[in-house]
C-alpha cells in the first residue's frame, strides 16, 4: 500500500471513532481513486496489440476503444473498476474463433484512456455510443464494477441479447459498504460517505442508489443472464452474485468456479466455454454446454 493511501486509511480510522461526517468526508477521495492504472500484463500484449483501436468522446473526453474481429454481430467487454479491455483477452480469442466481432473501451483514467477521474456516468455514456455505433449486441459481457454498469446500461434501454455478470455485484450500495469495511469505517460513517457520493452521480434524489439495483429492479424479461464467480473472491462476496442470479429466476444461470480468484476467472476454462456457448448459442446453448460438461445442477441453476 502506497503510504499517501496508507495516511489518509490511518486518518479516516481516527475520525470515524468521533465523526461520521469527517470520517465519509475524508474517505471520498480514497473511495473514488483509480489510479495508478493497472498495468498490461505479458500474457494480454499479443491481444492488445492486434486490436483496431480508436477513440470515442464520452462525457467530454476521449478514451480509447478496442475492436477484434469483423463478424456481422458484435459483443460488448465491459471492465470492472481499475481495471482494462486487456484483461478479457481469452475471452476475445474466444469469441473471435467463432466469427464474432468484438468491441470494448478503457474507461477514463483506467488503462490506456487518460484522466483522473471516472464513475459509472462515463461507463453508461461509452456503452451509450458504442451501441450508437455498432446497434444491438449480441452480449454485453461485464467484469466486477463493469458487470454492475452492464446491468444498468440494459435496464436503461441498451439492446442486447443476453449479458453476462463476471465477479459482479447485484447494487452499487455494495461498493461503498464493502469498501467502508475494508478501511474500518462504522455504518454510520459509511452512509455519509455513501450520502455524499452519490450526491455526485445523481443530485437531488431522495434514494439515488434505486438506479443502479439489480435485485430490486432486474433486468428486463426478455434479457437472458450468465452469472459467474469464484467462491474463494476476495474483492466481490459471492453472495453478490447469488443475489442476482435468484433476482432474475429461471432465465438466469450460475457458474461457480473454485480457485480462480477476482481476475483470474475471467481466463479460466470453465468461464471461457460458459461464456462462448451463452454468445453462440443463448441459454440453450448454455444448458447444452453445461449438461456435456457433467456440471453438478448447483453450477447451472
Amino acid at each position: 500500500m502506497r503510504l499517501a493511501t496508507t495516511l489518509t486509511v490511518a486518518a479516516v480510522r481516527g475520525a470515524d471513532a468521533v465523526s461520521p461526517a469527517l470520517a465519509g468526508r475524508l474517505a471520498m477521495p480514497l473511495f473514488r481513486q483509480v489510479r495508478p492504472a493497472l498495468p498490461l500484463r505479458p500474457g494480454d500484449r499479443a491481444m492488445h496489440e492486434h486490436a483496431e483501436r480508436g477513440t470515442i468522446a464520452v462525457r467530454g473526453r476521449d478514451i480509447v476503444t478496442y475492436t477484434w474481429g469483423h463478424g456481422p454481430e458484435t459483443v460488448l467487454l465491459v471492465h470492472g473498476w481499475r481495471g482494462r479491455a486487456s484483461q478479457f483477452g481469452a475471452i476475445v480469442r474466444e469469441l473471435r474463433a467463432e466469427g464474432l466481432r468484438v468491441v470494448a473501451f478503457d474507461a477514463p483514467a483506467n488503462g490506456s484512456s487518460a484522466g483522473r477521474r471516472t464513475d459509472i456516468r462515463d461507463y453508461l455514456a461509452a456503452i451509450e455510443v458504442l451501441q450508437r455505433k455498432h446497434g444491438m449486441f449480441r452480449v454485453i459481457v461485464g467484469h466486477s464494477f463493469g458487470a454492475l454498469a452492464a446491468i444498468t446500461a440494459v435496464r436503461e434501454g441498451t439492446a442486447t441479447g443476453g449479458v453476462v455478470a463476471i465477479a459482479g455485484m447485484a447494487d452499487a450500495r455494495y461498493l461503498v459498504d464493502s469498501f467502508a469495511a475494508r478501511v474500518g469505517m462504522r455504518p454510520a460513517s459509511a452512509d455519509v460517505l455513501a450520502r455524499r457520493f452519490m450526491n455526485i452521480i445523481q443530485p437531488g434524489i431522495d434514494e439515488p442508489f434505486g438506479r443502479f439495483d439489480a435485485v430490486a429492479d432486474p433486468l428486463p424479461a426478455e434479457v437472458p443472464l450468465l452469472v459467474v464467480h469464484d467462491r474463494g473472491d476476495r474483492e466481490v462476496a459471492y453472495d453478490e452474485s447469488l443475489r442476482l442470479h435468484e433476482a432474475h429466476g429461471d432465465r438466469s444461470r450460475l457458474l461457480v468456479t473454485e480457485g480462480a480468484g477476482h481476475s483470474r476467472v475471467l481466463a479460466a476454462d470453465a468461464t471461457l466455454d460458459a461464456v462462448t456457448a451463452f454468445a453462440t448459442g443463448g441459454l440453450v446453448g448454455l444448458d447444452a454446454h453445461l449438461q456435456s460438461a457433467g456440471q453438478p445442477e448447483s453450477a447451472r441453476a
